[in-house]
């Protein structure tokens, strides 16, 4: 789950991180009476999407002025801002955050990810900030260090030290910095962060080590025990195929392809798209109803996939183990009739009541293509499509 950048520095504030005074604004008089309450001379009015990049888009501007606050508002405020990550549909920007102006001297990178490999939770530095992370990877790999924390102590101090003097934090601010990256381990930790990116990480002129940006992103198997980051979450942000799919817990994952997909379980859902772009095709989503969908849940990740208009035709892929055939038949057939399916439909069922599943099948009087394989109803329904 992803949330804005005027939320992430909300958290990392309650943990003494130090970040800019700011307010959120969601109108043009919200956001010219934030400007007033800073009291400062310059401000920074920031676009917040869900999506990096809006600098270079156009979605921050320094303002001088409460004119200037009202004028950049009035034009980022209803705008489509369309940066690297949003692709070239853009984001609507629907609130802005009305930020105090830093003296900066320096910018630096600091981020905390999972390494896969190691399994544990590594502390990334360089001191090219305000600059994509990979792009200083491709170029220049040397500038960028690394710190694997071992998960029974923690992010140690010397760790946090050795960092802070590898990427040239100026010798007097070091402590400062070594307290900000500790901070932020503890939010990585305490609130089951996925990603925690200060980018840039910027030196004041009057000596202040604080986030100018953050990029917070959470572990969705962890929000049952986060509900105050859950409160964070914004709708508007998200496809609304999978808000919908979320209420019935559905792993649903939309894709810019025409051919639905319906499998259960997530490992056959990935080789169902993988053998449908084999044939020829492009699958339109990931959707795996899970191993203990019932027919109600069926039938609405059958509306789901149906409400996406590129839609050209469905492929559902059972194999039963956990989830019986059976229900999946009824399912699928279920939701035929109440939407009214006039686009092919081939489905392959395997396993547990098979037999059953396929007679409620052939015997609905709907127009459904049986399959043998996988790989026979992703040739049919590719066929059928194309």
């Amino acid at each position: 789950m992803n949330i804005h950048e005027y939320q992430g520095k909300e958290i990392l504030r309650k943990y003494g991180v130090s970040v800019p005074k700011g307010k959120v604004a969601f109108t043009v008089d919200e956001a010219v009476e934030a400007a007033k309450a800073l009291g400062t001379e310059v401000c920074v009015v920031k676009a917040q999407i869900h999506a990096g990049g809006r600098g270079k888009a156009g979605g921050v501007k320094v303002a001088k002025n409460l004119d200037e606050v009202r004028t950049y508002a009035q034009e980022l405020l209803g705008k489509t801002l369309v940066t690297h990550q949003t692709g070239p549909e853009g984001k609507e920007v629907k609130r802005l955050l009305i930020e105090e102006g830093c003296d900066i001297q320096k910018e630096y990178y600091v981020g905390l990810v999972l390494d896969r490999a190691s399994s544990r939770v590594v502390l990334m530095a360089s001191e090219e900030g305000g600059t994509e992370i990979e792009e200083v990877a491709a170029k220049t790999p040397e500038k960028i260090f690394k710190e694997t924390i071992d998960p029974a102590v923690g992010l140690l101090p010397f760790q946090a030290r050795r960092i802070a003097f590898n990427i040239n934090i100026p010798a007097k601010l070091v402590n400062q910095a070594v307290k900000f990256m500790m901070g932020l381990y503890q939010v990585f930790v305490e609130k089951d962060c996925s990603i925690a990116e200060i980018n840039p990480l910027v030196v004041t002129g009057d000596g202040k080590v604080m986030a100018l940006d953050a990029k917070l992103n959470f572990d969705s198997n962890g929000l049952y025990r986060q509900q105050d980051i859950l409160e964070y979450r914004d709708l508007d942000e998200e496809d609304p195929k999978e808000v919908e799919a979320s209420k019935y817990d559905l792993s649903y994952v939309a894709l810019d392809g025409n051919i639905g997909c319906m499998v259960n379980g997530a490992g056959l859902a990935m080789a169902t798209m993988d053998i449908i772009k084999y044939y020829g095709g492009d699958p339109a989503n990931f959707l795996d109803v899970g191993g203990g969908a019932t027919e109600e849940k069926v039938t609405e990740a059958f509306k789901i996939i149906l409400s996406d208009e590129k839609v050209k035709g469905i492929f559902v892929n059972i194999f039963g183990g956990i989830m019986k055939c059976d229900v999946i038949a009824a399912g699928v057939v279920a939701a035929t009739k109440q939407v009214g399916l006039d686009i092919p439909l081939v489905v392959r069922l395997e396993g547990t009541n098979v037999e059953l599943g396929k007679k409620i099948l052939n015997e609905s009087g709907l127009k459904i293509v049986a399959a043998e394989s996988m790989a026979d109803g992703a040739q049919k329904i590719v066929e059928l499509v194309s």
